[in-house]
C-alpha cells in the first residue's frame, strides 16, 4: 500500500514537472489596448476560438464570433460577454463549408461593419465528409472555406492599417502531404476513412493552411497586412468529438496531463495577432509564441503556388 502511494505520489509530481516544463507553454506577453478595433474569430463558440475571443474582448476590441451552429453561437456569445463585460462582441453564422455561406457572410459584414483589423481563421473539423459544395469536408472546412473568407475581406483589411491574418495549423502539418492528383480529380484530399488515413488528412489540410499562409504573404508584400501561421499546442478542445468512441477513450485520460487547456492553447493565437514587432516574420509559422523553421514541404514555393491557383478555381475566384 505504501508502495503504491509512493509511486502515486512520484507519478503525481513528475506530471507536474513536465507540465510546467513542455506543456503549459509561453504566454503572449502584449499589452496591447484594442479599443476601436474590430476581430473576426472564426470558430469562436468553444476552445481556443472562444477563449482567443474572450482576451481580444477584454482589451476592448468589437469581437465577431463567426460559427456554424447558431445556438452554440449565441451561447458562446452569452459566455463571452459575461466573461468580459463588453457589448461589443457580436455573433455572426458562418458556415465554412458552404461557399455561399461564406460569400453571405462576408457580405453582411461589409455591410454591416466599416473596420477589420484582425482576422482570425481558427475553425477546424477533424472527419470525413463532403461540404455542400462536394468537396472533402477537411479540405473544405480547414482551408478552402478560410481561403474564400480571406479573399472576400481583404480589402478592407488592406483599408484598416495595419491589419493581420492569422491561420491556425498545427504541428501536424509535419506529417502533411498534398495529393494534388486526387484534388484535381474528387476534391478532396483523400477518400479513405480508416483511423490512419482520416488523421493523415487532418495533417494534409493542415499543411495547406501553412503554404496558403506562405503564398498569402508573397502577395501581401507592399500593402498594411501581414500574416501569420501557427501550432497551437495539443489542446484539450472539442475538435476531436466527431472521431469514434474508442479514439475519444483512448484520449481523454492523457489529456489530463499531457495537453493544453484552452487559455494556455491560445497564446500562440494571441501572439501573432497582437505582438508588435513581428511584422518582418509575415508568412511565418509559430510555435509556443516563438517563430520556427518549417520543413522545405512547408515552404515549397511551386506547391503553394499550385495550392493556391487550384483554390482560386474551387471557389470561383479565377
Amino acid at each position: 500500500m505504501c508502495t503504491l502511494l509512493l509511486f502515486a505520489v512520484v507519478f503525481a509530481g513528475a506530471a507536474y514537472i513536465f507540465r510546467q516544463i513542455f506543456v503549459k507553454g509561453k504566454r503572449c506577453e502584449s499589452q496591447l489596448n484594442l479599443t476601436g478595433k474590430t476581430v473576426i474569430v472564426t470558430g469562436s463558440n468553444t476552445g481556443i476560438g472562444k477563449t482567443t475571443a474572450i482576451d481580444l474582448a477584454k482589451r476592448g476590441a468589437r469581437v465577431i464570433l463567426a460559427c456554424r451552429n447558431e445556438q452554440r453561437g449565441l451561447s458562446a456569445l452569452e459566455e463571452v460577454k459575461k466573461a468580459t463585460g463588453s457589448s461589443q462582441v457580436v455573433f455572426m453564422q458562418l458556415n465554412l463549408g458552404s461557399l455561399k455561406s461564406v460569400r453571405s457572410f462576408a457580405e453582411t459584414f461589409l455591410k454591416n461593419e466599416s473596420r477589420l483589423d484582425i482576422l482570425i481563421n481558427n475553425a477546424g473539423v477533424y472527419m470525413q465528409g463532403r461540404t455542400s459544395d462536394g468537396l472533402g469536408l477537411m479540405f473544405g472546412v480547414n482551408h478552402i472555406g478560410h481561403f474564400l473568407l480571406t479573399h472576400l475581406l481583404l480589402d478592407r483589411l488592406k483599408q484598416c492599417r495595419p491589419s493581420r491574418i492569422v491561420n491556425v495549423s498545427s504541428l501536424g502539418h509535419n506529417f502533411g502531404n498534398i495529393d494534388f492528383d486526387c484534388l484535381t480529380t474528387h476534391n478532396a484530399l483523400g477518400l479513405g476513412t480508416s483511423f490512419k488515413e482520416v488523421f493523415q488528412y487532418y495533417c494534409d489540410s493542415k499543411l495547406c493552411n501553412v503554404l496558403f499562409t506562405h503564398e498569402l504573404a508573397k502577395k501581401l508584400q507592399g500593402t498594411p497586412v501581414t500574416c501569420y501561421s501557427l501550432h497551437p499546442g495539443a489542446i484539450k478542445t472539442e475538435l476531436a468529438r466527431n472521431t469514434n468512441s474508442l479514439m475519444q477513450l483512448t484520449i481523454t485520460p492523457l489529456m489530463a496531463f499531457f495537453f493544453k487547456n484552452p487559455v494556455q492553447g491560445s497564446q500562440t493565437t494571441l501572439h501573432c495577432a497582437l505582438q508588435q514587432g513581428i511584422e518582418h516574420l509575415s508568412g511565418r509559422y509559430f510555435s509556443n509564441c516563438t517563430v520556427r523553421d518549417v520543413y522545405p514541404k512547408a515552404k515549397d514555393d511551386v506547391a503553394a503556388k499550385r495550392l493556391w491557383e487550384l483554390s482560386e478555381k474551387l471557389t470561383g475566384l479565377a
